[in-house]
C-alpha cells in the first residue's frame, strides 16, 4: 500500500526533502503544502536574488562555527550531508555553483531563478503534488498513528508521515507546543545596528577591513570587517556579532553601546605608543595627514575631529590629552546603539523547536513517530553566507532519507 508524506512548507528545506524523499522511495506519494501564494520566496530574495546556496567550508569541524545555536547538533548530519554534497547535488542536475573570493557560493548563472527552476522541474519530474495557498489549521495525530491535517479551506489530509518545514511559524509553532513540543521564543538574529552618531555622520560606504567590535559590559565580541551605513554600522563583524548575542540584544530591547577597536592590531596602550612616537619622529606633520593605520582617510580625519584635533595641527604642537583622546577613539570608541535593522532581504531569527527533543540521526521528533522537521522551523541559525541554506539541505536530507526508509 503506497505511503503518504505530508509537507508543511514550501520553502528550501521542504522543497529538498520532498525531492530528495520522492528519488530515494518512489512509492511514496509525496504533498507540499504552502500557505502562501508562491513557492520558494526565501530562495528567490537569498544573495540580492542571486541565491547564496552555500559556502565553500568542506570541514564539518569548521562548518559548524558559523552557527551560533545549533552546531552540536549539526556535526552528525553535516558528515553525511555537506557543502561538498550540495554542489554535486545540483552539478548531477546541470547546475554549476561557483565560489566567490569571501567563500560564498552562487549558481553560475548568478540568478535564484535557475534554483527555483530547477525545484519545480525535479518536483513535476518525480510526480510531487504541491498545494499553494493551503495553510494548515490543525495537526491531529490518529489512533492509527497517522496524522491528519485540517487545511485552511476545511477539507482534511492523512498522512502516514509528516515533515514540518515552516520556518518561524508562529501558528504552526503554537499546533506544535500543543503536541508536547518545546518551543524557544523567536528573536531576531541576524541584523544592523543604528547608531547616530559624529563620527560616522556623512561617512556611508566606508568600511574597515578589520575591526574589534564587542557589547559594553558583557563578554561578547567579534572581529572581522566594518561597514558605515547611512543608519549606523554593519559588516560581516555587526553581523555576526547580532547573531551570536541575539537573545542578549533582545533582551536590552536592542539599546546598548558597542565598543569598537578600527585598528585590531593595536590596543590602547600600542597606540599610544605609535602615536607619541610621531612627536619626534614627524614633528613638522600635521596629524590628520599621519595616518599611521591605513585607516580610511575620512574616518580618521573624522576621529580626530571628535579629539579637537584641527587639520592644520602639527605634532609638535599636540598635547598629550589630545594624544590619548585620538588613541582612545581609535582603540576604545563607544557608540549608542538605539535600535536594529533588517541585513537587506535576509530576515533570519533564532527561535524554534528545542534541539534536545529531535533525533538528529533522522530528524525525527523524539515525542512523536513519524513526525519531522527541518530547516528554519528548529532553533538553528547561522551568520550569513550561504549557512542557514546549508542546514536547510542536510536538515532535509536526513529527513527525507530516514522517511523514505520507513
Amino acid at each position: 500500500m503506497q505511503k503518504m508524506l505530508a509537507i508543511i512548507g514550501g520553502g528550501a528545506a521542504g522543497f529538498f526533502a520532498a525531492i530528495n524523499a520522492a528519488e530515494l522511495n518512489p512509492q511514496l506519494q509525496v504533498h507540499v503544502f504552502e500557505k502562501g501564494n508562491a513557492f520558494l520566496q526565501k530562495v528567490k530574495i537569498s544573495g540580492g536574488g542571486r541565491c547564496n546556496i552555500t559556502h565553500a567550508c568542506f570541514d564539518p569541524q569548521e562548518l559548524i562555527k558559523f552557527y551560533p545555536r545549533g552546531s552540536k547538533e549539526l556535526l552528525g548530519p553535516l558528515y553525511i550531508f555537506n557543502p561538498d554534497h550540495t554542489i554535486d547535488w545540483f552539478r548531477k542536475r546541470g547546475i554549476k555553483i561557483v565560489k566567490e573570493d569571501d567563500g560564498r557560493m552562487f549558481p553560475s548563472t548568478n540568478t535564484s531563478q535557475t534554483i527555483t527552476d530547477c525545484f519545480l522541474q525535479e518536483t513535476e519530474k518525480n510526480n510531487i503534488h504541491l498545494h499553494l495557498q493551503k495553510g494548515v489549521q490543525q495537526i491531529e495525530k490518529l489512533d492509527s498513528g497517522k496524522w491528519k491535517l485540517i487545511l485552511s479551506d476545511k477539507k482534511e489530509f492523512v498522512c502516514d508521515h509528516l515533515l514540518i518545514t515552516s520556518g518561524s511559524s508562529n501558528q504552526i509553532w503554537n499546533m506544535l507546543k500543543q503536541l508536547g513540543h518545546t518551543i524557544e521564543s523567536p528573536v531576531a538574529s541576524l541584523f544592523t545596528f543604528n547608531i547616530k552618531d559624529a563620527r560616522i555622520k556623512d561617512l556611508m560606504g566606508v568600511s574597515v577591513a578589520n575591526a574589534f567590535c564587542s557589547i559594553v559590559n558583557t563578554k561578547l565580541n567579534t572581529a572581522g570587517p566594518l561597514l558605515i551605513t547611512h543608519w549606523g554600522l554593519s559588516g560581516p563583524s555587526i553581523l555576526k556579532l547580532s547573531a551570536w548575542a541575539a537573545r542578549e540584544l533582545a533582551a536590552m530591547h536592542y539599546q546598548f553601546q558597542l565598543k569598537i577597536n578600527f585598528i585590531t592590531e593595536s590596543n590602547y596602550q600600542s597606540c599610544l605608543e605609535i602615536l607619541s612616537a610621531n612627536k619626534k619622529s614627524s614633528p613638522k606633520k600635521t596629524v590628520q595627514l599621519t595616518n599611521n593605520f591605513n585607516l580610511p582617510s575620512r574616518l580618521y580625519k573624522s576621529l580626530c575631529d571628535h579629539a579637537e584635533i584641527s587639520a592644520t595641527l602639527n605634532w609638535s604642537d599636540i598635547s598629550k590629552e589630545k594624544i590619548q583622546l585620538l588613541a582612545k577613539n581609535l582603540t576604545e570608541s563607544i557608540f549608542d546603539v538605539n535600535g536594529k535593522s533588517n541585513f537587506k532581504d535576509e530576515f533570519v531569527t533564532c527561535g524554534g523547536i528545542k534541539l534536545y527533543e529531535v533525533d538528529f540521526k533522522t530528524m525525527q521528533s523524539k515525542i512523536h513517530n513519524n513526525l519531522f522537521f527541518a530547516g528554519e522551523v528548529l532553533n538553528i541559525d547561522a551568520v550569513t553566507g550561504g549557512f542557514n541554506f546549508q542546514s536547510a539541505w542536510t536538515t532535509g536530507f536526513i529527513a527525507a532519507t530516514a522517511i523514505a526508509e520507513k
